[in-house]
């Protein structure tokens, strides 16, 4: 027999919530096979069984908050196969008792049957990870889905598709669960709001913005950079680049990654991090690309950036946006970053006010591209211009070096050539 316990996540994680059982009790499992996908505040795990045999219990269910090292299943000895087949061999053929005596045990098993067929359809649902979740937020029943997939697979568009469907009156475990439920405001009843709880991530990355704010001293700078050569050169260079580099594209990402790797060389407290009176200045690189997901934005680590050129640099942030996507991110994807840069001017923000991601102490905001008459010496042109906001801890960064790092920032990108030089 074999305890499956929630392994070591984390420095920082000591506790994550049960996103999907892979394995159910009474199946086989082999050793090194998964059993259980946890949710974290970061990325989903999935637990593997030390051990081959029978899942025999779950000791926590789908939803349910678990501690590293709690036990939250047993796997015991033997196969799915012979497991099944036990309580046939175990009854003892007995021809010389009366017919009456078979009767209650006849009727009791069938009984049971129609429970024990409907959790099997259940089980053997198809549905991907964010079906399963989304299904179990909302407390609706997989095995009752009507997919649109031709192959049965149920979808998040299946879920909701579902949900928004009125409770069929012949439910019984909704009107068992009805008086359990805190009574619904007349909006709701109404259809007029809708209340969905939040997932983990949602719920951490909330505490921690708030956090942010609160125990910080945040403020920010603000500068605009004329896109005008950069633009230039990436549009000059992006074919031969491509083919140079196995069709990896030659995107805006790097330039701004190389631009500020030089800036924190030359801004060393930009690259800090505050731990209680002390300062930890940072004698590497690694700079946190910020990606939007489904379930929200997350930060993989671009590792040595210094070390990195362009093309290994997009093609790191190819990699990593790929896998945040896919929900492959591993917990060492997304520790120990020491700058970050989001970009919401692929939403189409003109101008924001980015917050600090943890202990980091600062944070580069990009924005759209937008054509502005601007000055050029006596004349009025029109330029592809971009709003670029720093914002950073005033407890550590003094308003000069703030305002130093980011017209740095703006020369590098607006002399990309210089970038060659900073290598």
């Amino acid at each position: 027999m074999a305890e499956i316990k929630v392994p070591e996540l984390a420095e920082s994680i000591t506790e994550g919530t049960i996103a999907q059982w892979l394995k159910q009790p009474g199946e086989t499992v082999e050793k090194g096979e998964f059993i259980v996908e946890l949710e974290t505040d970061k990325v989903n795990v999935e637990v593997i069984s030390e051990e081959a045999g029978v899942v025999q219990e779950h000791l926590a269910q789908e939803g349910d908050t678990v501690e590293v090292g709690q036990v939250i299943a047993i796997v015991g000895e033997g196969s799915g196969e012979s497991a099944a087949a036990a309580p046939k061999t175990e009854a003892p053929a007995q021809s010389e008792e009366p017919a009456k005596s078979e009767a209650p045990a006849t009727m009791e098993a069938n009984e049971k049957a129609p429970a024990i067929e409907e959790q099997s359809s259940t089980d053997r649902t198809i549905a991907s990870p964010a079906a399963r979740k989304l299904a179990r937020e909302k407390g609706i029943d997989l095995a009752a889905i009507s997919p649109v997939d031709p192959m049965g697979r149920v979808r998040v568009q299946d879920v909701e598709a579902h949900g928004s469907k009125p409770a069929a009156a012949s439910a019984p475990a909704a009107k068992a669960e009805a008086p359990k439920a805190s009574a619904p405001s007349s909006d709701e009843e109404s259809g007029r709001i809708v209340r969905e709880k939040m997932s983990r991530r949602r719920q951490t990355i909330a505490k921690r913005l708030l956090e942010v704010r609160q125990s910080t001293a945040m403020l920010t700078t603000f500068n605009e950079i004329d896109m005008t050569n950069v633009m230039a050169l990436r549009s000059r260079k992006k074919d031969k680049f491509q083919q140079d580099h196995d069709g990896t594209r030659l995107g805006f990402m790097s330039f701004f990654t190389k631009a500020v790797t030089a800036a924190l060389k030359k801004y060393p407290y930009v690259n800090a991090e505050l731990d209680g009176t002390d300062l930890l200045l940072k004698q590497f690189y690694d700079v946190g690309i910020a990606v939007s997901t489904e379930e929200g934005l997350v930060v993989p680590i671009v590792r040595d950036t210094d070390k990195k050129n362009f093309a290994e640099i997009e093609e790191s942030i190819a990699d990593l946006a790929k896998k945040a996507r896919d929900k492959k991110l591993s917990i060492a994807d997304m520790t120990g970053g020491s700058f970050t840069i989001t970009n919401g001017g692929v939403f189409g923000s003109l101008m924001s006010t980015p917050i600090l991601n943890g202990t980091q102490v600062g944070i580069l905001g990009m924005h759209t591209i937008q054509k502005r008459p601007v000055a050029i010496g006596d004349s009025i042109e029109i330029r592809p211009m971009m709003y670029v906001a720093l914002s950073y801890d005033h407890r550590v960064i003094d308003g000069s070096d703030s305002v130093g790092f980011l017209k740095m920032v703006k020369e590098l990108i607006e002399n990309p050539e210089d970038l060659l030089l900073e290598s």
